[in-house]
C-alpha cells in the first residue's frame, strides 16, 4: 500500500485542485448552475473511487461522462467562465501586461466631455497623477466606479446634487464627486475666469494633477497643469494631452 503514501508533489497537486474546486464554487455560488458544480464533483468523486477499486463497469460509464466533460462545461457554464475571465483581465498584474493605450483608456471620458461641452454641462475633473488628493476627497462624496459615460453626464445634470464640485479620477476610475478644490490666487485668472475654473487652477498649482473643465456658459473645454490654463482646448488636442500625461 506504499503507492498510498503521498509524496511533496501528491500533496501539491491536491492543494491545488481543492483551490480551483474551491473557487469554481464561489464563483457559481446564488446561480443557477451551483447544483449542477456539486453533480460535476460527484462525478469526479465517483470516477477516483472506481479507478481506485477498480470497478470496471462503473468505470467504464464514468469514462463515457468523462469524455463529454470539457465540452459539457463550456456549454453549462459559459456565463461564469466569460465573467471569471473579465474579471481575471482586469487584474493589476494581468494590466501590466498587455496595457491599454491611454486614448482607449479614456474614450468614456473623452466621450462624457464631448457631450458636455456640446450641451453646455458644466464639470471639473481632476485627474490624480503622483500626488495624492486625500485631503480633498474627504470634502466629497466617494463614488468608486469604473468611468461611464452615462454615470458622468447623470453626476453633472443639474438636478442631481453632486453636479457641483469636483470629479476626481484615479488609475481609470471615479474616486469621488462633488469634491471642493482650493481657488487660486493669480490675479490674472481670478479677473478672467469663474469659480469652477479658479478651483481648477487651484489644485493644479498644490498638485500634479491634470484638471479638465467644460463651461457651464460656452461648452469650452480647457485643461489646467502646474498652476496654467489652456483655454478653447479641442477633443483632438485633450486627447493626445491625455496621452502625453499618463501614457
Amino acid at each position: 500500500m506504499s503507492f498510498l503514501v503521498p509524496n511533496f508533489l501528491d500533496v501539491l497537486d491536491i492543494l491545488v485542485v481543492a483551490y480551483i474546486i474551491y473557487r469554481i464554487i464561489l464563483l457559481v455560488h446564488g446561480s443557477k448552475t451551483y447544483q449542477i458544480v456539486w453533480g460535476l464533483i460527484l462525478v469526479v468523486i465517483i470516477y477516483f473511487i472506481a479507478e481506485l477499486l477498480n470497478l470496471t463497469l462503473l468505470g467504464s460509464v464514468v469514462r463515457i461522462i468523462r469524455d463529454i466533460w470539457a465540452i459539457a462545461l463550456v456549454v453549462l457554464f459559459q456565463q461564469e467562465i466569460r465573467s471569471a475571465l473579465i474579471k481575471f483581465g482586469q487584474k493589476p498584474f494581468v494590466r501590466s501586461l498587455f496595457p491599454q493605450k491611454s486614448e482607449y483608456r479614456f474614450t468614456e471620458l473623452l466621450n462624457a466631455i464631448r457631450s458636455m461641452s456640446y450641451s453646455n454641462i458644466g464639470g471639473i475633473f481632476v485627474l490624480v497623477e503622483k500626488v495624492g488628493l486625500d485631503d480633498y476627497i474627504v470634502t466629497g462624496e466617494v463614488i468608486d466606479a469604473e468611468i461611464s459615460e452615462k454615470l458622468i453626464l447623470t453626476i453633472f445634470n443639474k438636478r442631481t446634487v453632486l453636479h457641483d464640485g469636483a470629479m476626481v479620477i484615479k488609475d481609470n476610475r471615479i474616486v469621488a464627486a462633488k469634491v471642493i478644490l482650493p481657488l487660486t490666487n493669480q490675479t490674472k485668472y481670478v479677473q478672467r475666469y469663474g469659480t469652477r475654473h479658479q478651483a481648477a487652477i487651484g489644485i493644479s498649482e498644490q498638485t500634479d494633477a491634470f484638471v479638465i473643465v467644460v463651461s457651464e456658459e460656452t461648452g469650452k473645454i480647457s485643461t489646467a497643469k502646474n498652476g496654467t490654463m489652456r483655454s478653447n482646448v479641442s477633443i483632438g488636442i485633450l486627447t493626445q494631452n491625455l496621452m502625453d500625461e499618463f501614457e
